[in-house]
């Protein structure tokens, strides 16, 4: 489906507003691949990411009166679906600190290639990137995996994080540097 044009997103917004489940489907629908595409990243596991879409969702009907008929519905659920990744992030940590499982799983990439060693090499080289930018503290990884994988302007993710463009700006260059170093320690 095409993103909703200005005048019908007001009027699906006000009618979700009033509780017409129909139309806060159709203003939402458009953006569940891009939300879910968003949280993998930011988690590393497809499952958890539709869970976290699923509940920020949920959250944004439950309190749908907060939304503003004027502005568009994309940037506020890409924020939703953040704040749900970071809360999911942070319970990670205490699991991991009071030694408890993570639930974490390791997401193969899909590879049409004919040669196994290549796709098991690809596979391996993705998965260590996933890891090293789940590493990264949640504010760089925030803004990296918004300008860099998800195509964000450094404004738009600045609007989006709730912080300056020149944040945003240094917190990619920071997360690129760690992710550079981690890398060149896997090589040496």
């Amino acid at each position: 489906m095409a993103a909703v044009d200005d005048t019908s997103n007001a009027a699906l917004i006000g009618r979700a507003i009033a509780g017409d489940k129909r139309a806060f489907t159709t203003l939402v629908e458009h953006e569940i691949a891009r939300l879910i595409a968003l949280a993998t990243r930011m988690l590393g596991s497809p499952s958890q990411a539709e869970d976290v879409v699923q509940d920020g969702l949920a959250s944004v009907w439950l309190t749908r009166h907060r939304l503003d008929p004027s502005k568009p519905i994309g940037p506020y659920l890409t924020t939703i679906v953040l704040n749900k990744c970071r809360d999911k992030l942070r319970r990670r940590k205490v699991a991991g600190f009071l030694g408890l499982p993570s639930g974490r799983e390791a997401d193969a990439v899909a590879d049409d290639a004919p040669n196994p060693e290549n796709v098991a090499g690809a596979r391996e080289q993705l998965r260590l990137v996933q890891v090293e930018i789940g590493r990264l503290p949640v504010r760089l990884q925030e803004a990296l995996v918004l300008v860099t994988v998800e195509g964000y302007s450094q404004a738009e993710a600045a609007e989006l994080l709730g912080t300056t463009e020149k944040a945003v700006e240094t917190r990619i260059y920071r997360a690129r540097n760690r992710l550079k170093e981690r890398f060149e320690n896997f090589e040496g």
